[in-house]
């Protein structure tokens, strides 16, 4: 009995012992996932979106951290607001990590990465250039500058991030290399890989939104978890593309040109106005020129006017120019985002040669003559006969294949004939006696 009762005790012991050492590690495998997204592409109201909604699905969740990978030229400034005031106010650790090799976190990308609880950069990437750019093209006035430089030195100072650095973002439009950015503590460190970066910063303490928690990274084993954008918003981002703009606005021109050119259609007007809607979605979440759209309506306009105004085709390379203009002052190049001639001017090319062709068309079209009613000016036209024997009787009148009927005796294939009269779309013909007519 007492025997037995120490193989109990001692059972009791050892499972106690395996109990200790795997329950702490359970709950702290449970506890520490961490949420991943990736940002990539200009910043646009999309992403601001996607990115407030993984901050909520992150603290939602219970994750431990949410981490956002991110390559960007930059963008709307009122969605880099949106994304720097969710981060600094979120109620988890956030992580971006500018990645991977051969990215940027350039204008507003430089910006939320210093509103991160932690800033990691992959090797051979940069970070900077955040010149707000005016949408006249020209130099911004100082307020704005100084409202920027405000709103950057707050956030640096929060983040305890390098000031000088961020001012000189805004001010001179600062890049930095990403051990440059870690030496002057612009970014806390450089990482190879996702794994490294979360090795390297397990065990750091980081505090949350201001007088907030302080929260001690357990990073290096978590658990990750994805978070993708829908593929909805996937679609709409990528709409967001400055060629893809700059397409749908000179094949929506075309269409609708075609349409003006042949009212009734419907099928140009139907295609040309999706495709401007497209383009003016594009352009609403692209930083663009407001220079480059007044170009871009007067090319429009001088293709109309190669429609309506005869001549040899002056306003079809007016417009021609002032597209491929458009196109070079539509977007802020300083953002990273812009058109380059290699694809302005063959995309310009063809909506010049496809202006000029439907001009060419309409042109023509309104100087023929109408044939309607009882024959009007078909009358007296001669003609040829097409159509087989026992086939419905078809002539060549007026460079053109017609329906027609006998006025008397049937002419034969090959036969000449003369329209005598017309029957809404049905000539009326009888043979022309050559040995009359010689």
């Amino acid at each position: 009995m007492n025997q037995s009762a120490r193989r109990l005790l001692t059972r009791s012991a050892v499972l106690a012992a395996v109990l200790f050492l795997v329950w702490p590690h359970s709950a702290s495998a449970q506890q520490s996932q961490i949420l991943v997204t990736r940002v990539e592409g200009p910043i646009t109201p999309v992403v601001a979106a996607h990115v407030a909604d993984a901050v909520d699905a992150a603290v939602a969740g219970g994750y431990h951290a949410l981490l956002i990978e991110m390559d960007t030229p930059g963008g709307l400034d009122t969605s880099m607001r949106g994304i720097v005031q969710d981060l600094l106010t979120a109620k988890v650790p956030t992580i971006v990590y500018v990645s991977p090799a051969g990215a940027r976190a350039a204008s507003a990308g430089a910006i939320i990465a210093f509103a991160s609880h932690v800033a990691a950069m992959a090797p051979a990437t940069n970070i900077g250039a955040a010149t707000p750019i005016s949408l006249e093209g020209g130099e911004v006035i100082d307020k704005v500058i100084n409202d920027a430089v405000a709103y950057v030195t707050a956030i640096a100072e929060e983040r305890d991030r390098d000031v000088d650095f961020a001012v000189d973002t805004v001010r001179e439009g600062r890049s930095a290399a990403a051990s440059e950015a870690v030496e002057i503590g612009a970014v806390d460190l450089v990482a190879e890989s996702r794994a490294e970066l979360l090795a390297e910063i397990d065990g750091r303490t980081v505090v949350l939104d201001p007088g907030g928690d302080r929260v001690r990274l357990a990073t290096e084993a978590a658990a990750l978890v994805d978070y993708e954008m829908s593929w909805t918003r996937r679609l709409l981002q990528s709409l967001a593309n400055p060629e893809l703009a700059f397409l749908f606005i000179s094949v929506g021109s075309l269409a609708l040109l075609y349409e003006l050119s042949s009212p009734g259609g419907v099928i140009g007007g139907v295609i040309g106005t999706i495709m401007i809607v497209l383009a003016f979605f594009s352009l609403s979440v692209l930083p663009v020129n407001i220079v480059g759209v007044l170009l871009l309506f007067l090319a429009i306009a001088l293709f109309v006017a190669e429609l309506f105004v005869p001549g040899i085709g002056v306003f079809a390379g007016g417009g021609v120019l002032s597209l491929v203009a458009a196109g070079l002052f539509l977007f802020d190049r300083p953002t990273g985002i812009g058109l380059d001639l290699s694809f302005l001017v063959p995309v310009g090319a063809v909506a010049g040669l496809g202006a000029l062709a439907i001009a060419r068309v309409a042109w023509v079209s309104r100087r023929a003559p109408a044939y309607s009613g009882t024959g009007g000016a078909m009358t007296g036209a001669v003609g040829t006969v097409r159509s087989g024997r026992g086939e419905p009787l078809r002539v060549f009148v007026d460079g053109a294949l017609w329906k027609a009927r006998a006025a008397s005796r049937a002419p034969a294939p090959g036969d000449r004939v003369r329209v005598v009269d017309m029957d809404g779309i049905e000539l009326v013909v009888e043979g022309v006696d050559e040995s009359a007519d010689a």
